[in-house]
């Protein structure tokens, strides 16, 4: 007999929507994880990770062929329960999402065999394919950046740095942790351009106009005083330098960021244009570039801004 406690589960299990609808197509023929992601134009990681939980959960088979692995449902085996909550579902299932999603499978049927590229044409972002990663491609485009002296505010440990570092005359690396600062002289040792500190974005031990760059990457989450932070920014740049900043725009989910140790919850585009503007900086850029695609589905906010040259009087 079932316990309380795998009938909540097994309920769990088949109260989410994607689930039903891998389950749906699934029931009909065998297919893979690119088909899957294409006919549902949902991402790659996503379909994977709900593909997991079924099979763990003996509602999937799968089998490879070849390179490739086909899920299909699994009829034979499918634990008791889980067949009977399966069959009672499966009977009402009559919606225009699933309906979309076997009109997309007919037509990718249709259409046979297509190169890979072919294939994710228009959702290459969604898939992965060998050597395409974000590093791979961050360190191609890197070969086109020619930086000055740069500034890492709230570096980590070092791997915007180790990316930069053969691109710019020079890089300072500032975090406030003595163990982080540790590992990252370890992983930077061998770049002789570039130095790491332990310090405080609030109150740099740096003089004014040192640097052409300035770096805060996901580090104003952590800033107590972000007006400060931003100021120290400002003042540490020369004249035609440039801030480049990330971070999260504002949000409601402190205690998912807690955990992290951010003390900000995140910034609205405009709140943060005006502190940007108020250390003198003249914004070039300030908006939600990107929104994560797992709940909370937190967006991000690309920020970049000018000192401009001091005008001479005349």
């Amino acid at each position: 007999m079932p316990t309380v406690d795998s009938t909540v589960e097994l309920l769990h299990l088949f109260g989410d929507a994607t689930r039903v609808r891998l389950l749906a197509l699934l029931a009909d023929e065998e297919l893979s994880v690119a088909e899957l992601t294409s006919i549902t134009e949902l991402p790659q990681s996503r379909v994977s990770t709900h593909l997991g939980r079924l099979r763990e959960a003996g509602l999937l088979r799968d089998r490879k062929i070849g390179a490739s692995t086909k899920y299909a449902v699994n009829d034979v085996s499918m634990p008791g329960d889980a067949r009977r909550v399966w069959e009672l579902v499966r009977a009402d299932l009559d919606d225009t999402l699933l309906q979309a999603d076997r009109a997309r499978r007919q037509r990718l049927r249709a259409a046979g065999p297509e190169p890979w590229p072919d294939f994710i044409a228009g959702q290459m972002d969604r898939h992965y394919s060998p050597g395409r990663t974000w590093e791979a491609t961050a360190r191609g485009l890197f070969g086109f950046v020619r930086l000055g002296d740069v500034l890492d505010v709230g570096s980590g440990d070092g791997a915007i740095a180790d990316l930069l570092a053969q691109r710019a005359r020079s890089i300072t690396c500032i975090d406030r942790s003595e163990r982080v600062v540790q590992a990252a002289r370890e992983r930077l040792a061998r770049h002789p351009n570039v130095r790491v500190e332990v310090g405080d974005m609030h109150a740099l031990e740096i003089a004014d106009a040192s640097f052409d760059q300035v770096l805060m990457l996901s580090a104003l989450t952590y800033a107590e005083r972000p007006e400060r932070a931003l100021g120290e920014a400002a003042r540490v740049l020369r004249p035609g330098g440039t801030l480049a900043l990330v971070t999260l725009a504002a949000h409601s989910h402190r205690d998912v960021t807690a955990a992290y140790g951010h003390v900000q919850p995140g910034f609205d585009p405009e709140a943060l244009r005006a502190l940007l503007a108020s250390v003198g900086l003249e914004v070039l850029e300030c908006r939600v570039t990107s929104r994560e695609r797992t709940k909370p589905y937190f967006e991000v906010v690309t920020a970049f801004a000018e000192k401009k040259p001091r005008k001479l009087a005349k």
